[in-house]
C-alpha cells in the first residue's frame, strides 16, 4: 500500500500576463520572452516545490512542453485562461497549496474560487530577480 502524497506548494504562472507586465519589447519576440521567463524561473528563488508555466500562442515556440527541474511548462491548446484554471484545479484536487501569478482580475477570482491564492506579476518578478 502506498503512502499518501504530501501536499506541495505550487506556483501557477500566467506567462502572457507576467511577460506583458514589463514593456521591454516582448511583443516583437514572444517566444524569446517566454524562454527568458522560463530561464528565470529555473534559477530564481521562489521557495515553491513546483512551478507550472502556462504558455499560449506564439510564446509556445520558446519553451517545449514538459518538466525542467521544478518547472512544468504547459502549452495551452486554445486560450491560456482555460488551461490555467484547469492546472489550478488539478493541483488543488491533489491537495496542493496553489498560488496563481496574474494581474487578470477575472482569472484571479475564478482561481481563488478554486482555493488558490493570487499574487501579482510584479511580486513574482521581485522574487526571481
Amino acid at each position: 500500500m502506498s503512502r499518501p502524497r504530501s501536499p506541495r506548494s505550487v506556483l501557477v504562472v500566467d506567462a502572457a500576463n507576467v511577460v506583458g507586465s514589463v514593456p521591454d519589447g516582448w511583443w516583437k519576440d514572444r517566444a524569446g520572452a517566454a524562454r527568458r521567463l522560463h530561464e528565470r524561473l529555473l534559477v530564481g528563488d521562489t521557495s515553491y516545490d513546483d512551478i507550472v508555466l502556462v504558455l499560449e500562442g506564439g510564446a509556445k515556440a520558446g519553451v517545449r512542453p514538459g518538466r525542467d527541474q521544478h518547472v512544468l511548462t504547459v502549452h495551452a491548446p486554445r486560450d491560456g485562461d482555460s488551461t490555467i484554471i484547469a492546472e489550478v484545479a488539478r493541483c488543488r484536487d491533489k491537495g496542493d497549496t496553489v498560488v496563481l501569478i496574474s494581474a487578470d482580475h477575472v482569472l484571479r477570482g475564478r482561481c481563488e474560487g478554486l482555493g488558490a491564492r493570487a499574487m501579482s506579476p510584479s511580486w513574482l518578478l521581485d522574487q526571481i530577480g
